[in-house]
This record gives structure tokens, sequence and C-alpha cells, in this order.
């Protein structure tokens, strides 16, 4: 048998999963350990395209939709280490499995983990514009808000030490070789970029916002509707951590513009924002000592989410850039982190005029 181990109660296998066509050996070994009673030969598989960071594939015998027992192996990508904590992924993804708001994860392996499907449907744009479906959604953000964390008060927001994480990756990987279509124009230089985040920090120093457990990557491929049950859940804890709670409000609202494509355009209207922000509040309030909300708790906290809605640009264009020098995985990541830049100065002292 392949080595195995056990890290805070999770089990750890001796197993390395290619990220190409030639991967089924090491499958093979992992299922035999985790799903000794199934027969190779029954096993059939689902390969999830969604993600643009890593390698996501299901595995169940019998019938997908139906099956009780899918088992997910996401093989971690290319260089994808460099700015992932793949430790503090594990610990997230069990948090929320203890408080019922996520999947359980059954095993780590040497390039990824493997763990529950949850059966459902992945947002789409219609979808993610239905009131039952973003208040669902709004809701379940509250909740996980309001999880506290295992020992002691809540840990200092991870926004600003992983932003400036991004921009020395960004950085150290400037080179006098490097093709004209990853360089980055004068206007968001390095240095640029960093006065940006400085100003930014600062700026948002003076607007507050309570530390909370965020998801901090909620987009539509990470929300898993259950129409039967009338449920929602979030998947994929990459960059799960405490932070900012307008942070990870303001990052969702951002994602109802695409990703392939990205139209600011189609960022979600005044009154459906209202609306499922209203629905957040009830949902996180009602675990404090008041469940009652006023018009002007929602407007506070819609003025907070704009502000910050600035940092989630800067945060994910630093990460584009990084994506686009290091990911072996067909995406235009330049093209998406010149939209993710363009739209920070776009509204940024209208924003702060706020």
């Amino acid at each position: 048998m392949e080595g195995t181990g056990e890290t805070n109660g999770l089990l750890h296998l001796n197993i390395h999963i290619k990220e190409d066509e030639d991967s089924h050996n090491g499958v093979v070994k992992l299922l035999r350990i985790i799903r000794p009673q199934w027969r190779i030969e029954d096993i059939k598989k689902k390969v999830f395209t969604e993600g643009i960071t890593n390698q996501l594939t299901g595995f169940y015998t019998g019938c997908l939709r139906s099956s009780d027992d899918v088992v997910l192996v996401r093989v971690y990508g290319h260089m994808t280490d460099l700015y992932l904590d793949r430790r503090k992924e594990k610990e997230i993804f069990q948090i929320l499995h203890e408080h019922r708001c996520g999947p359980k994860l059954y095993c780590s392996f040497e390039n990824g983990i493997c763990y529950e499907f949850l059966q459902g449907m992945a947002l789409d744009d219609k979808l993610l514009r239905q009131p039952v479906v973003y208040r669902l959604t709004a809701e379940e953000m509250a909740k996980i808000h309001t999880i506290k964390p295992r020992d002691g008060p809540p840990p200092q927001a991870f926004l600003w030490t992983k932003m400036a994480h991004f921009l020395q990756l960004v950085q150290d990987s400037e080179n006098d070789e490097m093709p004209s279509s990853l360089r980055l124009p004068e206007s968001t230089s390095v240095e640029a970029l960093r006065n940006e985040m400085h100003d930014l920090k600062r700026r948002l120093g003076h607007v507050f916002s309570p530390t909370v457990l965020c998801h901090n990557d909620l987009s539509p491929a990470n929300i898993i509707y259950n129409d039967t049950k009338g449920t929602v859940k979030f998947i994929d804890y990459e960059y799960g951590d405490f932070n900012y709670q307008a942070f990870d409000i303001a990052n969702h609202f951002n994602e109802y513009a695409g990703l392939s494509i990205t139209d600011y355009s189609q960022y979600p209207s005044m009154e459906l924002q209202m609306d499922w922000l209203t629905a957040y509040l009830r949902r996180y309030k009602s675990c404090s000592d008041t469940d009652t909300i006023s018009e002007n708790d929602v407007k506070n906290l819609y003025i907070t989410v704009c502000k910050y809605n600035l940092a989630s640009h800067l945060f994910w264009g630093l990460w584009a850039v990084i994506q686009a020098r290091h990911s072996a995985i067909n995406f235009d990541y330049m093209r998406y982190a010149s939209a993710r830049f363009k739209r920070y100065f776009e509204i940024k002292e209208e924003y702060f005029g706020m």
C-alpha cells in the first residue's frame, strides 16, 4: 500500500497524480484506499472545467446525479503553492464541514485533495440573479461570517499580507526576456501598483469592517444550489481565511461581471444589492443580541462594500498576472488582469467620494 499518514486528523496519502491525461494510475491508487469497495472497472468520471486554478474530476459508480457517493479529486495547478496556503485551506475545509457549511474532506495527497461532492448545480448568470437564490447566497455567507475561530480572538485580516505577497511574486517574476504579452504597462507597473496598494490601505483604514471568516473567492462556479432541498452551499476554499466582511461581499458582487468575458454593465443593480444586503444582515444579526435591522444599517453596509470593491480589483488583478506567468491552464489571464485594473481606476474616486 502507498505510504499514508495523518495531519490534524486528516488522512494523507503519499501519492502524486499527474496533471495530464496520464493521471489514471495515481487516481486508481487513491481510490483503492479511500473506496476499497469500488470495483475499478465500474468507476466512471466527470471532468469539471469551471476552475481556472486547478483540475477537478469527479469519480463515482452508477449515476452521477443520483449517486450519494461521488469522490472529487482536485489536482493543484502548477506553481500555485507559490501563493496559496494549503494547510490553511484544509483547516478551513474542516471548520466549514464542522458547521455544516461545506463538504467532507476525505484526504490529502502530495499535490491535491480529495473530498465529498455536493449534489446540486453551480450557479450560472441567470440563477445568480434569481431572488430566491441570491438571498440564500447572502444568508449562507452571513452564516459563515458568524463562525468563530477555534481558539482565541479573530486573527488579523489576511487582505494586506496576501496582497503584498502577490505584489512581491509579480515583481520576482519580472525579467528582460519576458514576452511583451506578459509585461505590465507603465500605468500598472509594479511600483505603480505598490503605491496604489499603500494608498488604498490608508484610505480603507478609516472604513470599519469587522474581521470574519470569509470565503474570499465566491464566484458563481463556487456556489452550489440544490433546488430540491432549497439550499445553497459554497465550495473551494483555497482563499478561505479571516478577512474583512465587506471584502467578501464586494468580491462576490464583482463576480457578476463574469470571468471569460468581463462586463461590468452586468454588475448587480442597486436594487439587487440592497435586497441582497438586507437578507445578509437579517441572518448575520440573528446570531447576535439583536435581529432588527434598519434601512440605515443596509445603506451603511452598502457604502462600506463599495469602498472594499476596490481592494477586490487590485487583489485579483495581481493574482491574474501571477497566473499568466506561471499557470499551464489555457486562459487569458493578462486580459483579465487588465479588466480588473481598468475597473479599479474607473471607480476609485467615485467610491471614495461617497
